[in-house]
């Protein structure tokens, strides 16, 4: 069963309930309003008052704060992307450095084609879903999976790599704190799912700010640095890190030039994030999400590029000792002053809230892949704030790990990313360019329903799908690019997990299958009648919680048996002695155990009986079980239930009952007065 929200509105047949009221809606059906209220705990402090369903259409958010929640990620791209092209390119000597502007007018056009691709899949699948909807309707469950496990891992490398960049950008500034890097980014990771559990409301008023500060000082930061080089003031940077030596200094070749390319990249990661969480936006959603697309890519573009050309006018070095942006923001505002630090720390802050942009859609992405039954369906449950909490946590936990397994060095994360995304653009783009070819062969009035949306003729067919195919190729060959430069720095681990990923969904999908295919009810007659129970009553001695059981076995059954494992046969005469008194005349077996073991015997004497069974018999073990207030008490008693529970679960036929008995704690009662 997966989470279909209403927003707010009660299906057509059944009228609006108040609290505690009841409507017959038809004979035997009775609806009732649930006058039930969350009580106030720890978790109201943490993630705030749950929210009703109700309250969904008051949770949306406009183009604003959109901004900040789904394009903090692209947006702060703009803090490495310079940096990883440089890198590459450092290969090749100080000269080599000239090229970056270039290859990042080439990205800037690159952007500009995958901006108008998403933005038509924008207005064509207003349901949101981005790349796996697309694929799913117009390329098939194959590509639909391979989109959703490339975007999927994009998203948790997209944590992984914003976070440790912010943390870099500290570290630069603070250089005492660059050997815990790896723990401030995996508190920081902790920070951003605590702040998205909270809901997307609240999350995207949080991130506004620092995304906007960071907005502002970027700007500031290039148009002082433009004007200062105009007028000729900008200089080079004062002391500059020490770039990593190099072995072998490689000539400036065409491999190199793309390796430097596929770097530079990263920048347009997060660019397909508004399509997948257009549901986000007020009405009209896809018109608030497309102009936010556009604003976007503009100030993406605008500050790449700004960046990118006073980095090389002041000679910046690429260094895991101090950033780019540092030596940027200290030789164009002059100094290690107090513009200098709100730049860093805006910078610091703004790449830690990109985060939020995978929190916002891999939770959004991974309840579509749970409720088409690839990924376990307890993803497409929303929580108490009517977010997806169960991805939020997924994705933290997996991305803490990487974190520490690579040390949060931008660097090393950065080969294991991109790829997925442009493997995600490629397929949505091959999609959208498809669902145009298959709206020029409708009629006029004709409609064609899928599960993403409703197709009709579109007059445009033609120049849509050129304008996708030609999309399509350009980020399949970046995608390639990508694989083949960076497959020895370690791309090849994600060529080989997307693919694992994909593997899991189909054992996931045919799970649910397989479990839908025994539940289903088609050429299902009646169930099998239960014509006699058998009851096995587990003893380990005779008190009111075994008696109160007893009572209860008696009740569902005639046939009733206690059974007690001895190891001690002074123990197994105390129990005959008080099972003659209490036991009101219920057969008892007591079964000798020589090797000590009490479940083992117990398992052994179900077989037997179990092989007896008759048609239409059930056995039905019951267990007495001790509560107690305290849960530290738990511990001091044998869970018998559970081991039989393990033991018999895959034996059809046969049912565990605990019968528990509350054990009254004297020391508990006197705290709670």
């Amino acid at each position: 069963m997966t989470d279909h929200p209403t927003h707010g509105k009660q299906p057509p047949h059944v009228p609006p309930a108040s609290p505690g009221s009841e409507y017959p809606l038809e004979s035997g059906v009775l609806y009732r309003g649930s006058d039930y209220q969350p009580p106030r705990s720890w978790r109201t402090w943490l993630v705030g008052k749950p929210l009703s369903t109700a309250d969904a259409p008051h949770q949306t958010i406009g183009k604003a704060v959109g901004l900040a929640v789904f394009a903090s990620d692209a947006l702060s791209s703009t803090a490495y992307a310079t940096q990883e092209i440089l890198v590459i390119l450092a290969a090749a000597g100080m000269m080599a450095l000239g090229y970056a502007f270039p290859i990042s007018i080439a990205i800037v056009i690159l952007l500009v084609i995958v901006t108008i691709s998403y933005e038509q899949t924008i207005h064509a699948y207003p349901g949101g879903g981005g790349a796996y909807i697309v694929a799913r309707d117009n390329l098939g469950e194959l590509p639909a999976q391979i989109a959703a496990a490339a975007l999927l891992t994009d998203y948790i490398l997209t944590v992984a790599v914003s976070v440790s960049s912010g943390v870099a950008q500290l570290t630069s500034a603070y250089t005492a704190l660059y050997p815990y890097r790896a723990w401030i980014a995996i508190f920081m990771v902790m920070f951003v799912m605590m702040i998205n559990l909270r809901g997307v409301k609240e999350s995207g008023f949080t991130f506004a700010i620092p995304t906007y500060f960071f907005l502002v000082m970027m700007a500031i930061t290039v148009a002082v640095g433009l004007a200062r080089y105009f007028t000729g003031g900008l200089g080079t940077v004062v002391d500059p890190p020490e770039m990593e030596a190099v072995h072998t200094l490689q000539a400036v070749t065409l491999f190199l030039l793309l390796h430097a390319f596929s770097s530079g990249t990263t920048a347009l990661t997060g660019v397909e994030a508004i399509s997948n969480g257009i549901t986000a936006f007020r009405e009209p959603r896809s018109r608030n999400a497309g102009i936010t697309l556009i604003w976007m890519s503009s100030i993406l573009g605008v500050l790449f590029l700004g960046i990118t050309f006073l980095s090389g006018q002041i000679g910046a070095v690429p260094s895991e000792s101090e950033t780019v942006i540092s030596q940027l923001a200290r030789t164009a505002l002059a100094g290690r002053n107090f513009m200098y630090l709100m730049v860093i720390w805006a910078t610091t802050v703004i790449l830690i809230m990109a985060a939020n942009t995978a929190f916002a859609d891999f939770p959004r992405l991974s309840a579509l892949v749970g409720k088409d039954g690839f990924l376990p369906r307890q993803l497409a449950f929303r929580g108490s704030r009517l977010v997806y909490s169960y991805g939020i946590v997924t994705l933290s936990i997996i991305a803490s790990l990487l974190i520490f397994i690579f040390q949060a060095s931008v660097t090393a994360l950065i080969p294991l990313y991109a790829i997925g995304v442009f493997l995600s653009f490629t397929l949505s783009q091959s999609g959208m360019a498809h669902r145009w070819w298959k709206s020029g062969h409708l009629q006029l009035g004709e409609e064609l329903t899928e599960p993403g949306s409703v197709l009709v003729h579109d007059g445009r067919w033609k120049f849509k799908m050129l304008v996708n195919s030609f999309g399509a190729v350009c980020t399949a060959v970046v995608m390639m690019v990508f694989a083949i430069t960076k497959f020895s720095d370690g791309a090849w681990i994600v060529l080989v997990v997307i693919p694992l990923v994909v593997i899991t969904f189909y054992r996931i999908h045919s799970h649910y299958k397989n479990l839908a295919k025994n539940l289903t009810l088609e050429n299902f007659g009646s169930p099998r009648t239960i014509q006699r129970h058998r009851v096995i009553l587990p003893l380990s001695s005779v008190h009111r919680g075994s008696l109160y059981a007893l009572s209860y076995a008696r009740s569902i059954s005639d046939d009733v048996t206690a059974v007690h494992v001895t190891i001690d046969p002074v123990d197994a005469e105390k129990v005959r002695k008080k099972w003659d008194l209490w036991g009101a005349g219920t057969r008892l077996v007591i079964l000798d155990s020589p090797y000590r073991l009490l479940v083992e015997p117990l398992l052994e004497y179900i077989d037997k009986i179990d092989k007896s069974r008759q048609p239409g018999e059930l056995i039905t073990v019951v267990v007495p079980r001790f509560v107690s207030p305290s849960v530290a008490n738990g511990v001091l008693h044998a869970n018998t239930a559970s081991w039989l529970r393990r033991a018999l679960a895959l034996r059809p036929g046969i049912v565990i009952v605990e019968v528990p008995y509350q054990i009254r704690d004297e020391n508990h009662t006197l705290k709670r007065k």
